[in-house]
């Protein structure tokens, strides 16, 4: 149960009361948009660049979502509601769905809980990784707009299995691969990686999710002296980088320990620069 909820039209919400209907689409059909927001020292954390992907989303998915405004107020009232209540990192959650099919526009809300020690925990440890097939070449859902490229979208189904999957195999984390053999992104996180002095992450042209962590590390990277560049790479050469992480809005930014059983490079100079770059704390 969210420790936090604001609806839209409605505001703040008590734990315990229903706010989407049972026919809602994004609910039957998971037909909606999300955006996750780490709120750090009270203040949700690349807020800017979160509305503008999950409106980017909505648009892909042709949701008829509010504006950037609206969204903006929803998300400040959820946040001035949860530091009401404490001062702990906290994961904010921004959902659109295309609403009842009845009509009546979309259903929208935020919820507010606290990042848990489990959540927190590789940022210090690190993740082990199984590849796992997407089954399309990398360049496929360029000409594919129905494969949802880019789009944030509800629709969990399949992360949620290969999460399962990978755990199961004894990993921590799951690691997408193209039918080519190319290492993507991870099913709720992005793939970062260094080599040479340049810090890499992989090209949106594959459409994998625009990451918000990984775009503002690469944007701040040269703070460290790195050079900064999106590409692409195969999952052998993966394994002859210098280090290679995973990072996402609640977990931050965790380096790969190994990946299918097989070590991988560590830099734990660099893991500590990126981790003050990006203000997460452990």
């Amino acid at each position: 149960m969210a420790e936090v909820t604001v609806a839209m039209g409605r505001g703040l919400v008590p734990p315990d009361q229903p706010i989407v209907c049972a026919d809602d689409l994004g609910v039957v059909r998971g037909d909606g948009v999300f955006e996750t927001i780490n709120v750090r020292h009270g203040v949700p954390f690349l807020l800017k660049e979160h509305l503008e992907r999950i409106q980017n989303s909505a648009q892909a998915m042709e949701i008829d979502a509010p504006g950037s405004g609206e969204l903006r107020g929803l998300v400040e009232s959820a946040v001035e509601e949860w530091n009401t209540r404490s001062a702990e990192e906290a994961a904010l959650r921004l959902v659109v769905t295309r609403g009842r099919p009845s009509g009546g526009g979309p259903t929208v809300f935020a919820t507010v809980d606290r990042v848990d020690d489990l959540s927190k925990r590789p940022r210090t440890t690190g993740v082990a990784l199984r590849s796992a097939s997407l089954g399309v070449a990398a360049m496929a859902r360029k000409d594919a707009p129905w494969l949802l490229g880019g789009v944030k979208a509800v629709s969990y189904a399949t992360t949620m299995s290969v999460l399962r999957w990978a755990k199961g195999q004894g990993a921590d984390d799951a690691l997408w691969v193209s039918s080519d053999g190319y290492a993507l992104e991870g099913p709720t996180s992005s793939l970062l990686w260094l080599r040479n002095g340049t810090l890499y992450t992989t090209s949106t042209e594959t459409g994998v999710l625009p990451g918000t962590t990984s775009t503002f590390l690469l944007n701040q990277a040269a703070r460290i002296g790195l050079d900064a560049k999106s590409d692409v790479i195969g999952l052998t050469d993966l394994f002859e980088v210098d280090a290679a992480w995973l990072s996402s809005s609640v977990r931050g930014v965790v380096f790969i320990t190994e990946i299918d059983g097989r070590p991988m490079p560590q830099r734990p100079d660099i893991h500590s620069e990126l981790q003050k770059l990006s203000g997460f704390t452990a």
